[in-house]
């Protein structure tokens, strides 16, 4: 049964959050996370991405960048710009986009649950991109960016969480993406016990999004063992930060292909192919699938709709995938696709971008796009319950959660 437990939380003083708060580290490449910096210099990209406080010519991986992140995110909390809570607590984090809310429990997770798969991933992790970030919650001693969870919803915690959402919130604010960020603190003794208590009934807690930061957070939990002999399994470095929302109120978004050329084939072979393979109608315009097995395509100006055959269907639970169809039914056989992961003619769009950027991507720089329609919870919680993998970019959560608002410190 999963062990998430409350925490000291380090988080920005009154006024602060706004300023502070900052998409996923990975969602910029240095050059826009320099510019988000000295747009904003509170902004905490400045710590999850420390190399913007220095000349491009030093290393992004460097030993100073690391230290650097250590020295301004203790800088801060010694200058009253963070503070440090004296009591365990949990925290409901609500997230409303378009008039649609998500609210997660601000809590840790046991590595040990993530070590014996009480904690599930769907997606497998690139070692280089883990060791950047296991040098930077080493280096901060703290982890600084929350891993996204979900679970099958629970009424017991959907009650704390109601409850607490009538109070007054710590921070209320809407970021430059027009998402409303609300917290709210559970601090009471009753509330605390009975969400450790409801956590602990549930079995299955599953990585939505963070496989890389979930993945790092662990590792340094296991070196700091290493280091400490006589740990006694309770330490900070033991957990690492999550926001946990319930099943019933996440959303995923579409997660879109675009590739770069036909091989050998003109726009006219490829539908003919595709024609074998689907049964397709030609659209009027831009349209999104409406339903799982199927797909829409913009080639040579027109869009059309491809319907996965009965015969093609699966019900395996990576097989049957609409991203696994498209890529086992046309991407590979027909375009030479064979490593999605590596094979540079493709790229991937998240659908927060909509069905205008597949047009402007096959207009500018591809040959065909293909729009998804979105993976479901169900689907990614069933791949993951039977100890499968996803395919590369099969998911896109929207909202994104903010880093700088919940720092779990590892003393």
């Amino acid at each position: 049964m999963a062990d998430i437990k409350p925490f000291l939380c380090i988080r920005p003083a009154e006024g602060k959050a706004a300023d502070i708060a900052a998409l996923p580290y990975d969602v910029y490449n240095r050059k826009e996370a320099k510019e988000e910096v000295t747009k904003n210099p509170d902004s905490f990209l400045k710590i999850d991405r420390a190399e913007t406080q220095f000349e491009d010519s030093v290393d992004t991986y460097a030993d100073c960048v690391y230290q650097k992140a250590h020295d301004i995110l203790w800088d801060m909390l010694a200058k009253g710009e963070f503070i440090q809570e004296e009591k365990r607590c949990y925290y409901v984090y609500e997230l409303t986009m378009e008039g649609r809310s998500q609210t997660g429990i601000v809590a840790c997770a046991s590595i040990d649950d993530y070590a014996n798969g009480v904690i599930k991933k769907h997606e497998n992790t690139r070692a280089e991109k883990e060791a950047d970030r296991i040098r930077h919650v080493d280096s901060c001693n703290a982890q600084t960016g929350p891993i996204f969870l979900a679970y099958r919803a629970n009424a017991v915690i959907r009650e704390a969480v109601c409850a607490a959402k009538e109070e007054t919130p710590l921070y209320d604010f809407v970021s430059e993406d027009k998402i409303r960020h609300r917290v709210f603190c559970l601090s009471g003794d009753e509330e605390i016990a009975k969400i450790g208590e409801a956590f602990g009934t549930i079995g299955e807690i599953y990585i939505a999004d963070g496989h890389h930061r979930a993945a790092s957070a662990v590792k340094v939990g296991f070196l700091r063992r290493e280091q400490n002999p006589t740990y006694t399994g309770r330490e900070e470095f033991n957990y690492f930060l999550s926001v946990l929302f319930p099943d019933e109120e996440l959303m995923i978004m579409d997660y879109n292909r675009v590739v770069k050329d036909l091989g050998e084939d003109t726009a006219e072979s490829f539908l003919e192919k595709v024609k074998r393979i689907f049964d397709v109608t030609e659209l009027n315009g831009a349209e999104k699938p409406q339903e799982k097995g199927q797909i829409s395509m913009y080639l040579a100006g027109k869009w059309h709709r491809l319907c996965v055959k009965e015969k093609d269907r699966s019900d395996d639970p990576v097989k049957g995938l609409d991203v696994s169809l498209l890529q086992e039914l046309l991407l590979n056989p027909e375009l030479g696709i064979l490593d999605p992961k590596t094979d540079e003619r493709i790229d991937f769009v998240g659908g927060i971008r909509g069905l205008k950027e597949l047009e402007r991507r096959v207009n500018e720089d591809c040959a065909v796009a293909f729009a998804m329609y979105p993976t479901s919870i169900q689907e990614l919680f069933a791949v993951a319950d039977a100890d499968m993998l996803m395919p590369p970019k099969s998911t896109w959560f929207e909202p994104k959660l903010r880093s700088g608002l919940f720092i779990h410190s590892l003393e």
